[in-house]
């Protein structure tokens, strides 16, 4: 079987490449600012060749595996790309979220692009940062739906591919939404990371907050990530704070209610960020710390080994297969 592809996005040092599983890595920057900031990374699910990574000034694109990168033109062009979401049922469909807030579409791979019409906060409360859209979900069983969270604005969903959009804020244990993972079934169930815990949806109306600072070491939430293989686990990334400077991987049989720890062989050096996985390759999970950690699991997330090679920071993982 040809050996997956592992793309690394980071914050000044650009793309970097593995072919080997990441036991080594290259620069893949050609054509792109070898010192960009790199914050989302996704792969076309039709073709492992063209990837698309988000930058501090806009969307590139590649159609050679990141031998070389072209910008997308865009009204994206001077905005920093925060997330890149691919629909696997139609890979044409791509969404993308921006700081400040903004959503783009493009239904025809990439080519062309439109601003959605979805409210979004121009400021945040106490003006720290600048809202950003930090995580976009498309539903696994309906393309059609669309879901968004938003730091520090809370989320979103859209039953119409993004033309309409609510908010269901109801119940958050904080509006500072890292990540969104769907968890199929019925009913279906949403979960939200924040930056106080980890929330639940199960009706589509209003959040249960999971109050995992009760059991878990750290109740920064940075990422949760559903796998649709094994034992349906929903993983989560978190640690004491952004960057922090421990973290760990943990998972849940039962959406949420209760949760295990993973075993990384160590407690990693800052808050686990977020996960990568492609379903063409079953046993493969990846994690990351912030700063610079890379993290392997060969067996559906059993096990895990840290991996040698450690980056200043990394924002974005993408396994192509």
């Amino acid at each position: 079987m040809k050996q997956p592809v592992i793309y690394i996005g980071t914050i000044g040092q650009s793309v970097w490449r593995s072919t080997d599983l990441g036991d080594s890595w290259k620069r893949a920057s050609g054509g792109l600012f070898p010192e960009a900031d790199i914050r989302a990374i996704a792969v076309d699910p039709s073709d492992p060749s063209v990837v698309f990574a988000g930058t501090e000034n806009g969307l590139y694109r590649t159609a050679d595996g990141a031998e070389t990168w072209q910008l997308v033109g865009s009204e994206m062009n001077d905005l920093q790309i925060w997330d890149i979401e691919i629909s696997e049922k139609n890979p044409n469909t791509i969404f993308v979220g921006t700081c400040p807030s903004d959503l783009f579409k493009s239904t025809d791979g990439g080519k062309t692009w439109i601003r959605l019409d979805v409210e979004l906060a121009d400021e945040c409360a106490g003006g720290a940062i600048i809202p950003r859209v930090t995580s976009i979900a498309i539903d696994p069983e309906d393309d059609q739906i669309v879901y968004a969270g938003i730091e520090i604005d809370g989320f979103r969903r859209s039953i119409d591919g993004g033309k309409n959009w609510e908010t269901i804020n109801e119940g958050l244990s904080s509006l500072d939404i890292h990540g969104i993972s769907v968890v199929p079934g019925q009913p279906k169930k949403i979960i939200v990371a924040t930056n106080n815990d980890v929330c639940r949806m199960d009706d589509l109306k209003s959040w249960t907050p999971l109050a995992v600072k009760d059991y878990l070491p750290w109740s920064y939430a940075r990422s949760v990530f559903y796998c649709p293989n094994g034992e349906n686990r929903v993983y989560l990334g978190a640690g004491n704070g952004p960057p922090g400077d421990e973290g760990g991987v943990f998972y849940s049989i039962d959406a949420g209610d209760s949760w295990e720890k993973a075993d990384l062989g160590i407690v990693s050096n800052s808050t686990i960020w977020n996960f990568a996985y492609n379903g063409n390759i079953d046993d493969l999970i990846m994690a990351y710390s912030v700063s610079g950690q890379i993290f392997r699991s060969m067996d559906h997330g059993n096990s895990w080994q840290k991996l040698t090679r450690e980056f200043g920071e990394v924002r974005a993982l993408a396994i192509a297969s």
